[in-house]
């Protein structure tokens, strides 16, 4: 089984929203487990349950969420400009090529494609993962070492 098959393992079980995978195959051990259906369950109880209070004290609180609204909106009009550079697949995040060197990038670096981001580890492959748009990295959204998931988001470029 190589790299492609297990991200088309990977793919189909997250839109099958399949609880658990085992796979053994000769030396070979895949476990794969997905909880999106339980964090959507937990944001939609989230979002109820604030707006209960809010629709109660809507008259005195009127102008206070007015202002609340409007500090938001800005910041999210200056990340609409922003590139998403997403990890393709599940592993490791590493911002360096090993302990005590250089990261690849850092904030306010430019970048072009084909420059390396960083290191995704899977199944103790390193994949270096490369930019495809040219910019300057805004923000890293992990930290070095933590795990990421297919499809989350890496970093922020900010493409002007």
């Amino acid at each position: 089984m190589d790299i492609k098959d297990i991200q088309n393992l990977i793919r189909f079980v997250s839109k099958a929203e399949v609880a658990e995978v085992s796979i053994k195959q000769d030396d070979i051990e895949i476990k794969i487990k997905t909880l999106a259906s339980v964090p959507a369950q937990v944001a939609s109880q989230q979002f109820y349950v604030p707006q209960a209070p809010v629709a109660q004290a809507a008259a005195p609180q009127a102008p206070a969420a007015a202002p609340a609204n409007n500090s938001t909106t800005p910041s999210e009009e200056e990340n609409s400009n922003l590139i998403t550079v997403k990890s393709p697949m599940i592993g490791t995040f590493y911002r360096s090529a090993g302990p005590g060197k250089e990261p690849f990038v850092g904030v306010g670096d430019s970048i072009a494609p084909g420059k390396v981001l960083c290191i995704v580890e899977a199944m103790k492959l390193f994949n270096e993962i490369e930019s495809e748009v040219s910019g300057k990295i805004v923000k890293i959204l992990v930290d070095d070492a933590s795990p990421v998931e297919y499809d989350q988001p890496l970093f922020l470029v900010d493409p002007a």
